[in-house]
């Protein structure tokens, strides 16, 4: 745990009591903070005090005694309406701040020999993959590693810090909402596509949160920057006219003077005063497809920042073994595989596995995002069949309708049997596909839960007898 001594003394209000609240909690009392947590779902509020937290109901509290309110990023700050507490915050002038913000006070804090590496990652897809990789690829080359944020550990759950640490975060929009004084040594920008919109007002909110991992950077620092979608290359465009940190481009499909990028799954590094042929990613076999290509450039732009030689960079990205959820093979029945791709929550992370497979049976649907699926219509013709599943499958149906061939299937378990039927009376090599390019919270409390969900499902298929079944 990393103690948080910015408000020894001081009271400070955690509202909200997931993953990061509680760990925020913990992390302000070991700090000498005076820590008060509240909840507006009961059955969170019984699990923090099980965890000796003071319960305190924030809705008569009297906040001019308070320091600070430690927000769940979970909790809306803005839009589409600002959360009582927030309110509540304003009206007194409390600071409003989240984990990631306590985190940066105490790397800010620290004496020069005390000052851990920070690497911060964002985008609207690739942020999990991308910071799971620059880990592995620092931890193969001997450096000391600590990944968290919005991915496994809390931030400050994470070991304390020293000088030799590296810490990698992926940092979502709505924690750099929360987020002021972080100035990571190296900044990952993935991409921008529309997303999370009615969280920030819209699309220029949704920019100007992303925008916010590169706030605080100056000489010294380096900004990894995708330049694939409009958005981030505006932005790179504007960054490099200020000319205050070293800039890496980076494309996963383009060549370009200067930068890195990947070309038919092959990685150059343009960077110097020639051109590196640096790794073949179709030797990654956890890094399939263009999305990843783009993942596996930043990662190596983020690892050579940070000092690392091209061999090292390069050899950690062919060793990588992947991450749960993300085009994740499964198993294999016979001749039918599966891959839980649970983690595409939206049409345009969905895009990316759709477009690894020239042919395969999909399982979409969920809480549906803004403009649903229409924007995979060039890639219905690669859809054997479709299985649609929770609040979004009458509108998917709608979609696809003479254009691939579907069935509303309601949940997982039907939609993942239905497939595996399918799929097996038409012969030959096929590919199961969860890929639901919608939320979960219609019928799974995550995309883990889900991903999990199908998982479970495909191991009841292996259970029954089929000949040629394997694991």
């Amino acid at each position: 745990m990393i103690p948080v001594r910015c408000f020894e003394g001081q009271k400070v209000a955690v509202f909200g009591l997931a993953r990061s609240g509680l760990t925020a909690a913990k992390a302000l009392e070991a700090g000498g903070a005076e820590v008060v947590v509240w909840d507006d779902k009961p059955a969170a509020r019984e699990a923090a005090a099980k965890e000796g937290l003071t319960l305190e109901d924030l809705n008569t509290a009297d906040w001019s005694e308070i320091a600070a309110l430690m927000l769940s990023p979970g909790v809306p700050l803005t839009h589409p309406e600002p959360h009582w507490t927030v309110k509540k915050a304003k009206a007194e002038g409390v600071e409003i701040l989240g984990d990631i913000e306590l985190f940066a006070r105490m790397v800010n804090a620290a004496p020069d020999h005390k000052r851990p590496k920070v690497v911060a990652i964002t985008g609207t897809n690739g942020k999990s993959t991308t910071t799971a990789l620059i880990g592995h690829i620092l931890a193969a080359a001997g450096r000391d590693v600590r990944i968290g944020g919005n991915i496994g550990v809390g931030v400050l759950g994470l070991e304390d810090m020293h000088g030799g640490a590296v810490y990698v975060l992926e940092i979502s929009s709505y924690q750099l909402d929360l987020t002021s004084s972080l100035k990571p040594d190296v900044a990952v920008l993935l991409n921008i596509t529309p997303d999370h919109l009615d969280r920030h007002g819209g699309m220029e909110g949704y920019v100007a949160a992303k925008r916010r991992v590169l706030l605080n950077q100056g000489k010294g620092d380096t900004a990894v920057i995708g330049v694939d979608d409009p958005y981030c290359q505006r932005i790179c465009t504007e960054i490099t006219a200020a000319n205050r940190r070293t800039i890496w481009p980076i494309s996963a499909g383009r060549s370009m003077g200067r930068g890195v990028y990947a070309i038919a799954g092959v990685l150059y590094d343009a960077t110097g005063d020639r051109v590196l042929e640096v790794a073949d990613l179709h030797r990654a076999r956890a890094l399939t497809g263009r999305h990843n290509w783009q993942n596996a450039s930043a990662a190596y732009a983020a690892a050579r920042g940070l000092g690392l030689s091209v061999e090292d960079a390069a050899t950690g990205l062919v060793t990588f073994p992947g991450l749960a959820h993300r085009m994740e093979n499964i198993g294999q029945i016979g001749q039918v595989r599966f891959v839980n791709d649970s983690k595409a929550t939206n049409a345009d992370a969905a895009r990316q596995a759709m477009s690894s497979y020239p042919r395969f049976y999909w399982i979409a649907g969920g809480r549906p995002k803004a403009g649903g699926i229409k924007d995979l219509d060039d890639l219905f013709p690669r859809v054997a069949k479709a299985y649609l599943i929770g609040e979004a499958a009458e509108d998917f149906a709608s979609t696809l309708n003479g254009k691939a061939p579907y069935e509303i299937s309601g949940d997982l378990m039907t939609a993942t049997a239905a497939a595996f039927a399918d799929a097996r009376a038409a012969g030959g090599e096929a590919i199961v596909l969860l890929s639901p390019a919608c939320a979960s919270f219609d019928q799974f409390p995550d995309f883990e839960v889900r991903g999990d969900a199908f998982r479970d499902a495909v191991t009841a298929l292996m259970r029954k007898p089929a000949k040629g079944a394997i694991a």
